[in-house]
């Protein structure tokens, strides 16, 4: 049996719900929720809205009104759309004690995607009687599957006015898309959208997807919050549109896989050290996807970059050839969250920031670990992190580690058929427990090809 959808546009009428810089709930949800209903009528979802008008509907009307649309069976999603207040910043999408977070998990996903951060989706439950749901909209519902959705906070010190102000509709699209998904009918963008779309075809990949729209793995994981390579068919994902070049620069010169500071600097009739020069680099180490400039004329456009939807931290730093850390330092940044809007300083011309020690960067393949690659290097999980601004450690096939260069006088050695510790211990002059400890080991097993660092 198809789902239905009533959409419920919060307040209205004598009740106008929380107001603050120029925000209004009651106006703000009604336009949410009718532009919710076009766009799921075009994706031939039936839908329904409690009030399309500015007219009061009681806690006690409202839910009657809800439940009279379409029954009162499970096949029913109830949408209660609203703006939050209390100073916070981010969405909220609360769920039902009867339903799973399945919906409202999806919702988060897409508010994400859409630029929009996400403080929790969760149930809360009546202090008077926990069996039941604290809100009267979830509570007065039964068999519905019903959410109260709360897309930001419309007195917030931080993003939220301007998301609610001017782009409550990409809002109401990921509620939309999220719809779509759960439901399980085919999503196609509403017509003249700015944003990119591709939805999952059998077969398709990342990297593949990736390709196609010449951009990186990581930059379409980020602008679509995925957490792994897996991908299912019809799912759509957001291509990000800000991470395509708007206008090419012949000034500026996006560092491909193979290049070189020699063949760049011979491609534009330069010395390898005017080229460092113009762009302030200490090492000869380059990043794929790293802009550089290759005209003196424009050397000052490279100096601050303008966070779009789908930005990280790691993308932008990799983007201007800067550790994570480094572009905390310049931005004096305590946390990694951004903002939309957000201008940050992407060079260190002008600044006291020391620059960072020469290094390599590693691509990460299939089953490779953080420890497999610091031992690989010879180098530390810790220093690993701290070098690539990794507070966990997850990787992503594909993401390119800077290596730090290992500073200390540690020799490495490199396992060979017929080795043991005790025989690489005997011939450096060390004990088997001060190797072991050295590497971390806690086995006398070796592995051909592993990397000891020799203490």
């Amino acid at each position: 049996m198809a789902k239905k959808v009533v959409i419920d546009p919060g307040h209205g009428g004598e009740d106008p719900g929380a107001s603050a810089n120029g925000i209004v709930e009651k106006d703000y949800t009604l336009m949410i929720s009718e532009y919710m209903a076009n766009r799921l009528s075009e994706l031939g979802i039936e839908n329904a809205l409690t009030r399309d008008s500015d007219v009061t509907l009681d806690s006690t009307t409202r839910p009657k009104t809800a439940q009279s649309l379409f029954g009162t069976g499970n096949d029913v999603i109830l949408v209660s759309n609203h703006i939050n207040a209390g100073g916070g910043d981010g969405a909220e999408i609360i769920y039902a004690l009867r339903n799973s977070d399945t919906l409202s998990s999806k919702i988060a996903n897409e508010f994400i995607k859409s630029g929009q951060n996400v403080r929790k989706y969760y149930q809360r439950r009546l202090p008077s009687n926990s069996s039941k749901d604290y809100y009267y909209m979830l509570r007065e519902t039964p068999n519905n599957e019903s959410i109260i959705v709360e897309y930001g906070f419309l007195d917030s010190i931080g993003d939220d006015v301007n998301q609610i102000k001017n782009n409550w509709e990409e809002l109401a699209e990921a509620v939309v898309r999220a719809l779509a998904d759960y439901i399980g009918v085919t999503y196609i963008p509403p017509e003249g959208a700015t944003g990119n779309y591709y939805i999952v075809k059998s077969g398709d990949t990342l990297y593949g997807i990736a390709s196609k729209y010449d951009i990186s793995v990581d930059e379409l994981k980020a602008a679509n919050n995925l957490s792994s390579n897996t991908l299912t068919i019809g799912t759509v994902l957001v291509i990000p549109t800000a991470l395509e070049p708007e206008t090419p620069d012949e000034n500026i010169y996006i560092v491909k896989s193979g290049d070189t500071l020699y063949s760049i600097a011979n491609k534009y009739g330069m010395t390898i050290n005017e080229l460092k020069n113009l762009n302030g680099l200490t090492s000869n180490t380059l990043s794929i996807g790293q802009q550089l400039v290759v005209s003196e004329g424009n050397a000052a456009t490279l100096d601050t970059y303008t966070v779009k939807s789908g930005d990280t931290l790691y993308g932008i730093a990799n983007k201007y050839g800067l550790t994570v850390n480094e572009l905390k330092q310049l931005n004096n940044l305590t946390s990694d969250l951004l903002s939309i809007g957000q201008v940050l300083n992407v060079s260190n011309s002008g600044t006291s920031t020391t620059p960072s020690t020469p290094s390599n960067t590693y691509v990460v393949k299939s089953g490779d670990s953080l420890y497999s690659i610091a031992r690989r290097y010879g180098v530390t999980v810790d220093a690993l992190k701290s070098a690539n601004g990794k507070n966990s450690n997850l990787l992503s096939i594909g993401e390119v580690l800077v290596i730090p260069t290992n500073t200390n006088t540690t020799r490495t050695y490199t396992v060979k058929s017929g080795d043991s510790l005790w025989k690489i211990a005997t011939t450096y002059g060390v004990s088997v427990n001060t190797l072991k400890q050295a590497n971390g080991l806690t086995s006398d097993l070796l592995s051909i090809g592993q990397i000891l660092v020799i203490p």
